[in-house]
C-alpha cells in the first residue's frame, strides 16, 4: 500500500497511568475509552496493580527511568495531541511526569488519583505536595473528585454550594481549568467546570447501578480525547460527561464486587 493511499492517522492521546489487571480502570479503561471515541491511544505504564472487583490486592511502582523512557519513546517518534495522567503513586514519579508534560506543548488532563473505588489508597501522602506544586500547574484540566479535593486542599464539600469554593482552592495551584466531580453527593450527578471566570454546571441523572469502577479514568480519558480532536475545554468536558453517563448506565456485574462501566455502550458491547 502506498503512503498516499493509507488512511490518515487519528488524533493521538497518551495516558500516563497504572494498570488495572481487572480491566475496569487505569490504563485499560483509558485505552478502551480512546478506542470508543475514535482516537489512537498510547500508554506509559507507571505501576502494576493486582486488582479485581473487590479491591486492590497489591501495587508495584515502575522505576522513574522506565516511565521517562516510555514517554520519550512514544512522544519523540509518534507524537501526541493530548496527554492524560492517572495513578502516580510517589513524589518522584509525580515530579518526573510533571516535567515531561510541561515540556510537551499539548493539552493535558490531570486526574489526581488518590483513592480507588474500593477505598484503597493509591497515592503516598508525601506525593500530595508534588501534585499541588508540580503537576497541577501544568494541567489544562484537573478532574478531582470530592475526596481528592479534600486531600489536596482541605476543603470538604457537602453540597453543590461548596463546589465553587473547592474549584477556587484547586485553581489556586495553577491548572487552567478544573472540573469538580460531584458524584459523591446525593441527588443528580453534578459536576462543576470553571477556569475562574466561565462556569458550567453539568448535570446527569443518577442511576441505581453500583457497577461504576473506572468512572474517573474514563471521564479524564474522554476529555483528553476531545481535546486531541481540537474541541475546546467546555466542548470536550460536555461530550465526555455524556459518554461516561452512558457508560455508567450500562455498567455491569463482574466478579464478586463492584463491576466496571461499559466503555463500549454505544456499540452494544460489554454487559448489555
Amino acid at each position: 500500500m502506498s503512503a498516499s493511499s493509507r488512511a490518515s492517522a487519528p488524533p493521538r492521546v497518551l495516558t500516563v497511568a497504572g494498570s488495572d489487571s481487572g480491566g475496569g480502570a487505569g490504563i485499560q479503561a483509558d485505552l478502551k475509552t480512546m478506542l470508543a471515541l475514535g482516537v489512537h491511544g498510547m500508554s506509559v505504564l507507571t505501576a502494576v496493580t493486582a486488582q479485581n472487583s473487590l479491591g486492590v490486592q497489591g501495587a508495584w511502582e515502575l522505576p522513574v527511568e522506565a516511565v521517562r523512557a516510555q514517554y520519550r519513546s512514544v512522544v519523540d517518534d509518534i507524537g501526541v495531541d493530548a496527554v492524560k495522567t492517572g495513578m502516580l503513586s510517589s513524589a518522584e514519579l509525580v515530579e518526573t511526569v510533571a516535567e515531561l508534560i510541561g515540556g510537551t506543548a499539548v493539552p493535558s488532563v490531570v486526574d489526581p488519583v488518590g483513592v480507588s473505588k474500593h477505598g484503597d489508597s493509591l497515592l503516598a501522602a508525601s506525593a500530595l505536595d508534588s501534585v499541588r506544586t508540580k503537576l497541577l500547574p501544568v494541567a489544562t484540566v484537573a478532574t478531582p473528585n470530592l475526596d481528592e479535593v479534600a486531600q489536596l486542599t482541605g476543603v470538604e464539600v457537602e453540597s453543590e454550594d461548596g463546589m465553587r469554593r473547592a474549584a477556587a482552592a484547586v485553581l489556586a495551584y495553577g491548572p487552567t481549568w478544573v472540573l469538580i466531580k460531584g458524584g459523591h453527593l446525593g441527588g443528580d450527578a453534578v459536576d462543576f467546570l470553571t477556569d475562574g471566570s466561565e462556569e458550567i454546571w453539568l448535570r446527569a441523572p443518577r442511576f441505581d447501578n453500583r457497577h461504576t469502577h473506572g468512572t474517573g479514568c474514563t471521564l479524564a480519558s474522554a476529555i483528553a480525547s476531545g481535546l486531541a480532536k481540537g474541541q475546546s475545554v467546555p466542548e470536550a468536558v460536555t461530550a465526555a460527561k455524556e459518554y461516561v453517563t452512558g457508560a455508567i448506565a450500562a455498567g455491569f456485574a463482574l466478579g464478586g464486587g463492584i463491576g466496571p462501566v461499559d466503555h463500549g455502550w454505544r456499540f452494544g458491547t460489554g454487559g448489555a
